[in-house]
């Protein structure tokens, strides 16, 4: 998932500022991993079943004719109810991809849907809406593109009355915009961006959650950090309604609060304007977010919390890298003991519950870690290290980057290295040296790199735990070498 790029220890010239920049190289690719990793999906809402239809009935394919036969009494019906059921049984042949093939294919048949989406009959429109919503949710975007002349009048009923409504054309939309670039080519000029900006101050949680999932299918596209973030988003009041809908509290909705947390991690990893979201409060509250999903993990047994746990961790890590961080430190308004503390008890309960997000915690304890003296004494402070050491074990990609944690306390100094040592760090670099996983060791390497730099006394420690044997095994690894004859040379000669 990740890649790494080390670099080598030599025995001259290999200070603290030489692992400073191996590390912030690594991180850059790290980073760069991190933002191509992305959560492209469609929704899809049914909330009926076939009338008289016992479960597990499937829905017939429709032929050209039958398509046609529908469409006709949709349209010119004596009665407003027959005209309903034909729309029905229209959607729910056009649940099958064959019959949304036919669909597009009839001439004429889209103009007769825009017209039963745009009639004055309130039931028509609806089912009119709800067959536009299967063919949004094909997997080929030539029946998204064909949609493309319902769009203007989907984004139209966004400022509707009915919440259901406003709710059901969000999620088409959702659909078509990540389905094609020409459909986005469309709705970004008819103002898509204007009409989510005044749906998110919706009191209706059903619409903000729609609203969330269609906005995270705009901001997934791949023109989006060049043509839709800059202008259209960032210039737009949706990222400081997107925080205040993200702050902890009795008005938090779980299903909103992901959408938008998700939301947010893609204008993040955009890399637009990371400042202007800090200037918001973005850090701040992310990090009592923090807070409140650890206090949430310690009251219930909910497995769905990973869900929001997933994406606020990663926009902390990836705001955390931004320079304007420095100059609006205080945006966190924050303990660094409570969020490290925090931090540990979501890395207690993901190895337990989701061991696949320990490393997003690990990925923010490395970013809380990298810069800020602060964080490495809380760590220090609330005696972490060895539930930290404890999580080596896990797999190696972990073992990483707890080493690589380690490596950012130890970098800070002799008086960290002091309270690393003595303890369990040795007997666990030991067992590392033993892995036969290059990167595990190259990291071990480094870390008692920086344990031999500012504490002399672990020197002794290491010989005496037959510490050149367990380098030996390493000598001729062309990737470690160099390294191995650096640390083994330090060792000998002080």
């Amino acid at each position: 998932m990740w890649s790494r790029r080390l670099g080598r220890l030599r025995p001259v010239g290999c200070g603290v500022e030489e692992l400073r920049r191996r590390r912030r190289e690594r991180e850059a690719a790290l980073r760069k991993a991190r933002r191509e990793q992305q959560l492209v999906s469609k929704r899809l809402l049914r909330d009926d079943a076939p009338e008289g239809a016992g479960e597990g009935c499937v829905v017939a394919i429709l032929g050209e004719a039958e398509v046609q036969q529908f469409l006709r009494l949709a349209q010119r019906g004596t009665e407003e109810k027959e005209r309903e059921r034909a729309l029905v049984s229209l959607r729910r042949g056009l649940q099958h991809p064959e019959t949304q093939q036919t669909f597009i294919r009839l001439e004429g048949s889209m103009r007769i849907l825009v017209g039963l989406l745009t009639s004055n009959q309130a039931l028509l429109q609806l089912e009119a809406a709800r067959c536009l919503h299967e063919l949004s949710h094909s997997e080929q975007s030539v029946v998204a593109e064909a949609c493309l002349p319902a769009t203007s009048y989907l984004l139209t009923y966004l400022s509707g009355h009915s919440s259901d409504f406003i709710e059901l054309c969000l999620y088409t939309l959702g659909n078509l915009i990540v389905e094609s670039e020409a459909v986005r080519r469309q709705l970004l000029p008819q103002g898509i961006v204007p009409a989510l900006a005044a749906c998110i101050q919706s009191p209706h949680v059903a619409v903000l959650e729609a609203l969330g999932y269609a906005l995270s299918q705009l901001l997934q596209a791949k023109e989006a950090p060049e043509k839709i973030i800059p202008s259209s988003i960032l210039g737009s009041t949706l990222p400081q309604h997107m925080l205040q809908l993200l702050q902890p509290g009795p008005k938090l909705n779980p299903g909103v609060a992901v959408e938008f947390a998700w939301c947010l991690h893609y204008i993040i990893c955009s890399q637009v304007n990371n400042a202007l979201l800090i200037s918001h409060g973005a850090l701040s509250t992310l990090g009592l977010l923090l807070l409140d999903l650890a206090g949430a993990v310690q009251r219930t047994e909910d497995a769905g919390l990973e869900l929001l746990a997933c994406p606020v961790l990663r926009c902390l890590s990836n705001l955390l890298t931004e320079a304007a961080v420095e100059t609006v430190g205080g945006q966190m308004q924050l303990r660094d003991e409570r969020v490290m503390a925090a931090l540990f008890i979501l890395l207690q309960f993901f190895l337990q519950k989701q061991p696949s997000l320990l490393l997003e915690g690990l990925w923010l304890l490395n970013n809380l870690t990298a810069n800020c003296p602060s964080f490495c004494t809380s760590l220090l402070s609330l005696h972490l290290i060895e539930p930290l050491l404890e999580l080596l074990p896990v797999s190696n990609v972990v073992s990483i980057m707890v080493l690589t944690v380690l490596c950012n306390v130890a970098e800070k100094g002799p008086a960290y290295c002091q309270q690393l040592w003595p303890g369990p760090l040795l007997p666990s670099l030991l067992n590392m040296l033993a892995f036969s996983d290059t990167e595990v060791v190259g990291q071990s390497l480094e870390l008692l790199h920086l344990l031999f730099l500012y504490q002399p006394e672990a020197i002794q420690a290491f010989l005496q735990q037959s510490g050149l044997k367990a380098l030996e095994r390493h000598q001729e690894e062309a990737q470690l070498q160099d390294r191995v004859r650096a640390l083994c040379w330090t060792a000998l000669h002080g």
